[in-house]
């Protein structure tokens, strides 16, 4: 078993391609080499700043033999199907074999060199990479990221010789740009070529860079008695720029601490990717927290410790915070009434209107859902009306990263009250697994408003997520809901707030005063403007019409994206370990309190994961398919189960009782939100339900008996499906 080491050596590979050029190169290498009949102990590839490298271990030295046989038609089959399969196997109909009146052939290959399908390979992979951006030079036919200047391909030491658009393969690479030998050197196998590009300064594995950035930088921070802002983004972005990185402590000048932490820090990673620095053990908002200094990560070693590039980065970082500090001064000299009057002419989508008359329906929305998550409906409606105007701000134009952040600080000068700044700075919230949830009532109204507004918005214009496409982010919205409600305990009805978003949107309004169990809303109206847009002559006209308008609206979107609900949940809790067919037993009950869910379904697989479980869901699968069967023959008698009948077996009237005790404690736990206990109800019917089937035949020829006895089939599937659907639960 033999080694094959690749080096596609360029010119600068931009960092943020590196990671997915290095899955690329593997994924493609691993799909031709397998084609060809190739096994391997180990491939691995790396990505840095100027090369992609593979390196695979145990490659045998040819391709085996190959011989197998394909099944053709029925030598019966038209002419047609047969000359189909000639033309697919390359044979003539005299080197068909004929068996059992069907035509087969028998093909046989020879193994070929290693050598050679990987040479074909790395042309075919070099000229169809997925590059997201790419280019051509010179006078050749290639596309790739940066003009490619060698390639390095050895097969067992030896090298493979092609060439690829006039590019050579060789044994040759080269170290860093500056700090090397200054020429091209040969390399023999991996650990030669690993330990020749370290003593040439090249760190090729990206983890080994990150190390180097993550010491270095945390060291030159300890030597002036100061701690390093850890940033793993930034880490993995910096780790791309250097292939020999060395962190340089800079100073800026203190009058910059003025300004918000976040907007310093994001001017040093966004612009020049510098780390911050604080004080150390302190952590946090606080701008006071964040000290004059910052860490630069250089390509070389400079001779005077980096100095120089120190005190050049800082007059350039001190440009960037001008600017910051010109935009932060302009912006509290304007506010949110002249920032919110440009929204009118911001267009939020061509088909959902202006970023106005979002702001409107969120505002809207984030006061009907206050009183439901324990929030001020004056507040949480303040919040919302100014939770986007930092989108027309001087800062937030430069920063868009900032939004939110920035409508948080300047609503607080502003004079607005803490709840109310803190909601417009979080209300973007969580965008993502890993962020944080908001646990402030104020903050969650607004943020499960914005979420449910840009939800109910691109489901109404059939903009949903299809495949692995989601340009609208819509499954983050969902999941953010869902982890809103779910983190904060919230009792909220999915059904009704998606009703409320929806009234929002067009232009309803809802009254929920008296609103009974099962009813989502009740009093519905148009509002003024679009009374008179339709020219309603009365209440009493209106009325009618609003109720039919806005159930027809409900139906049409409620349905589909509860599921669409459905489907984000079930993907968080399969996270968690949660199967995805008790999540979709529970849906299936029409329940949409989310926190009554997740706790039934976890209740559920408690329940399931003991015998007293599993073999009651076998008993019920069981009945399942017997009252199916009889469905098909007609209705399934209904009414009281008989306990008196004539040579009624006592396993029969033992269910009876079984089915009516465990109704009715099932009944009282779910009244009580007790759902171990309801299960704990229905294991109690284990045994009984056992024993009936082991005892009695359903089918009975004597009609009274087999009609009672699907009677309490009937009973045993209905008490059970109080708790779950168990007919869709796997097992």
């Amino acid at each position: 078993m033999s080694q094959l080491l690749l080096e596609i050596f360029s010119e600068e590979i931009p960092a943020r391609m590196q990671t997915g050029a290095a899955r690329d190169l593997e994924r493609m290498a691993s799909d031709r080499l397998k084609a060809a009949g190739l096994t391997w102990d180990a491939l691995t590839t790396y990505a840095g700043p100027r090369r992609l490298t593979l390196v695979i271990d145990g490659l045998p030295a040819a391709t085996p033999d190959r011989n197998e046989e394909l099944k053709g038609p029925k030598t019966s089959a038209p002419a047609q199907a047969l000359e189909g399969f000639l033309r697919k196997t390359g044979l003539t109909q005299d080197q068909l074999v004929e068996r059992d009146g069907v035509w087969f052939a028998e093909i046989s290959s020879k193994g070929r060199a290693t050598t050679e399908v990987v040479a074909e390979s790395v042309d075919d992979i070099i000229r169809h990479f997925p590059w997201p951006k790419s280019m051509r030079w010179g006078t050749g036919t290639l596309r790739w990221v940066r003009p490619i200047k060698r390639i390095l391909a050895l097969f067992d030491g030896a090298v493979i010789p092609f060439e690829v658009d006039g590019i050579p393969s060789g044994d040759v690479t080269e170290g860093h740009r500056f700090m090397g030998a200054g020429q091209p050197f040969a390399v023999k196998d991996f650990a030669d070529y690993r330990t020749k590009l370290e003593r040439n300064f090249v760190l090729l594995d990206a983890a080994d860079r990150k190390l180097r950035i993550l010491e270095g930088a945390r060291a030159v921070c300890a030597a002036r008695g100061l701690a390093l802002v850890d940033d793993d983004g930034l880490l993995d972005e910096v780790s791309g720029l250097a292939e020999w990185p060395t962190p340089i402590l800079g100073d800026m000048d203190p009058q910059f601490l003025a300004l918000p932490p976040e907007v310093v820090q994001l001017s040093m990673k966004v612009h020049q990717k510098y780390f911050a620095v604080r004080e150390p053990g302190k952590e946090g908002p606080d701008s006071k927290e964040l000290a004059p200094h910052f860490v630069v990560v250089a390509n070389v070693e400079a001779t005077d410790g980096g100095q120089a590039l120190a005190a050049g980065n800082a007059k350039v970082l001190s440009a960037r915070l001008s600017d910051a500090e010109f935009f932060w001064t302009e912006d509290q000299k304007v506010g949110f009434d002249a920032w919110n009057a440009k929204l009118k002419d911001v267009t939020f989508h061509a088909k959902l209107g202006t970023l106005a008359e979002r702001v409107d329906r969120i505002a809207a929305l984030a006061r009907e859902i206050a009183p439901l998550v324990g929030a001020d409906p004056v507040q949480a409606e303040q919040a919302a009306r100014l939770s986007k105007a930092d989108l027309a701000s001087g800062m937030v134009g430069e920063f868009p990263e900032l939004q939110g952040i920035m409508g948080g600080y300047y609503a607080r000068l502003a004079g607005q009250p803490d709840a109310v700044a803190d909601a417009i700075r979080d209300h973007y919230k969580p965008q993502g697994p890993g962020d944080t949830v908001p646990t402030a009532p104020v903050t969650v109204a607004v943020a499960m408003a914005e979420k449910l507004d840009t939800l109910v918005g691109f489901f109404a214009i059939d903009e949903k997520p299809t495949g692995s496409k989601d340009p609208y982010a819509l499954r983050r919205a969902a999941l953010g809901v869902i982890r809103l409600v779910l983190e904060n305990d919230n009792r909220v009805e999915l059904s009704y707030v998606l009703a409320a978003s929806m009234a929002s949107r067009f232009h309803f309004t809802i009254d929920r005063s008296g609103v009974s169990d099962g009813e989502p809303y009740v009093n519905v109206y148009f509002q003024q403007r679009i009374i008179a847009s339709r020219r309603l002559e009365s209440e009493t006209e209106l009325k009618p019409q609003a109720e039919k308008i806005f159930a027809k609206l409900v139906s049409d979107y409620g349905d589909e994206l509860l599921a669409f609900f459905a489907d984000r949940l079930t993907v968080l809790l399969r996270d968690k370990g949660q199967r995805h067919d008790l999540v979709a037993a529970v849906f299936a009950l029409g329940d949409d309190d989310l926190v009554r869910i997740v706790r039934r379904v976890e209740a559920l697989a408690a329940f399931l994961a003991m015998d007293d479980g599993a073999n009651l869901l076998a008993g019920y699968k069981r009945a399942a398919q017997l009252l199916k069967a009889e469905e098909k023959k007609g209705p399934l008698p209904e009414g009281a189960v008989a306990t008196g009948l004539p040579n009624q077996p006592a396993e029969e009237t033992a269910l009876a009782f079984a089915v009516a005790a465990a109704a009715s404690a099932v009944d009282a736990a779910l009244e009580a939100e007790d759902f171990a206990a309801a299960m704990t109800a229905l294991a109690r019917l284990r045994a009984p339900v056992d024993a009936f089937f082991t005892a009695v035949m359903v089918n009975s020829d004597v009609a009274e008996e087999r009609e009672n006895r699907l009677k309490l089939l009937v009973q045993v599937r209905g008490v059970m499906n109080r708790v779950a659907d168990f007919g869709q639960i796997a097992g």
